[in-house]
């Protein structure tokens, strides 16, 4: 949860002009959706048959590319205080993913929720 929100704090510091703050903020993202992806995926190895794991692992790869790609970015043009298209653009597409992977997630809990019904009185 801790890239997500990071991932937030630097789309909020883009939009209020801090580019290095949320230069900062991706460049602390990068670490823990690195240590998530890797988790996910030992967790989609142990357990093949779960469709949800491979797919959990598979967003947190294209999630830490593209946290990766916006600060590369947008590392050069930091000093100069100007946000690169392609920064921006790689951010807010992290952020969809982010919204995905949340989608993702909640899909076996509404069913569970779904199934739950109450006892006969």
């Amino acid at each position: 949860m801790l890239p997500g929100l990071l991932a937030i704090a630097a789309f909020y510091a883009d939009g209020r002009g801090s580019h290095g703050l949320a230069f900062d903020a991706l460049l602390g993202a990068i670490p823990f959706a690195a240590v998530s992806a890797l988790e996910t995926f030992g967790m989609f190895l142990d357990a093949r048959d779960d469709a949800v794991a491979g797919v959990q692992a598979l967003l947190w790869t294209l999630a830490l590319a593209l946290l990766v790609l916006s600060c590369a970015a947008r590392s050069p043009a930091t000093a100069a205080g100007s946000l690169p298209t392609l920064g921006a653009s790689a951010l807010a597409a992290a952020l969809v993913v982010f919204a995905v992977k949340t989608c993702v997630a909640a899909g076996p809990l509404v069913r569970r929720l779904a199934l739950v019904r109450p006892a006969k009185p």
